[in-house]
């Protein structure tokens, strides 16, 4: 590892070298990113991952001033896979300088990919908030470049931590926009009773039983096969189990529904909070008893 570092050094200071002497215009950049990139290879192989992000920055730099920008887009992505182990902040903004490259030169795809890359940083340090702006900004190029799929999972992304965030109205609307265009697509078709059904959780989650009741009645007219569900007699209990504040119906149904369909951590958290919020009505009518 010692060896590594030692080349790495000797490497960076020759491209140092090149960078600051005489040279015929756009070579000596070219001559220093050549090594600019062995010394970034050998800091990684050294796990010196700072200074592998910092040669690559340089190495973006030389790209840059000799007007190699795709070269230089990749040389920040490289710089962000290094910051990613020590600096996610520096990560994501390495990811940015390189989709503004790829912006600019119409590689739209890669765009959007690193968009997903930095939510994804920021999804892993709990940082929901950037997340769900980053998550958007991928959803938006993927569906300018009709990569439907994908565009999907990143706006299923912001749904989810925009309910954690309780932020119910703009999960709902991601939701069942999904679960509409899926409608007409025979391979996406099975997926829209779960959507429909975590639409609902976040209709439930706003302790509103006209609002869950009027959602209920628009997703059997929008999918007339929803009203035969699990997933619909689930929501249809537990609306009716709010509206008689009866904790004890709400969590006979949620037993029962776990029992035969496991929730995961999402729903089991959105259906908390919805018996968070009938206890605390039981205890405020207790009160004024």
């Amino acid at each position: 590892m010692g060896d590594h570092l030692v080349r790495a050094e000797e490497f960076e200071k020759k491209a140092e070298k090149k960078l600051n002497g005489w040279g015929i215009f756009g070579s000596k950049y070219e001559d220093a990113a050549d090594l600019l990139e062995k010394a970034a290879n050998s800091y990684k192989l050294a796990k010196s991952w700072d200074q592998a992000g910092k040669a690559y920055l340089k190495l973006a730099d030389c790209h840059l001033k000799s007007d190699s920008k795709h070269d230089a887009a990749n040389a920040y992505a490289e710089a962000a896979k290094c910051y990613k182990k020590v600096d996610t902040n520096e990560a994501a903004s390495c990811l940015e300088r390189a989709v503004n490259i790829f912006c600019e030169i119409g590689r739209l795809n890669m765009a959007a990919r690193y968009y997903k890359e930095i939510a994804e940083y920021y999804e892993s340090d709990q940082k929901l908030e950037q997340a769900i702006a980053y998550f958007e900004k991928a959803a938006e190029f993927f569906q300018n470049e009709e990569v439907t799929t994908s565009a999907n999972q990143c706006n299923l992304k912001v749904a989810q931590y925009a309910a954690q965030l309780e932020q119910y109205e703009k999960a709902i609307k991601i939701y069942e926009e999904i679960a509409r265009h899926s409608l007409n697509n025979n391979l996406l078709k099975y997926s829209v009773k779960g959507y429909l059904l975590t639409a609902g959780m976040c209709h439930l989650c706003k302790a509103d039983v006209v609002s869950i009741t009027n959602a209920l009645e628009k997703y059997q007219d929008l999918d007339p096969t929803f009203s035969g569900t699990r997933e619909c007699k689930f929501l249809a209990d537990l609306a009716s189990a709010i509206d008689e504040e009866d904790i004890a119906k709400f969590t006979d149904v949620v037993k029962e529904f776990d029992s035969m369909t496991p929730l995961d951590s999402w729903k089991t958290t959105m259906l908390l909070r919805v018996k968070e919020k009938l206890k605390a009505k039981e205890l405020e009518e207790d009160d004024l008893t």
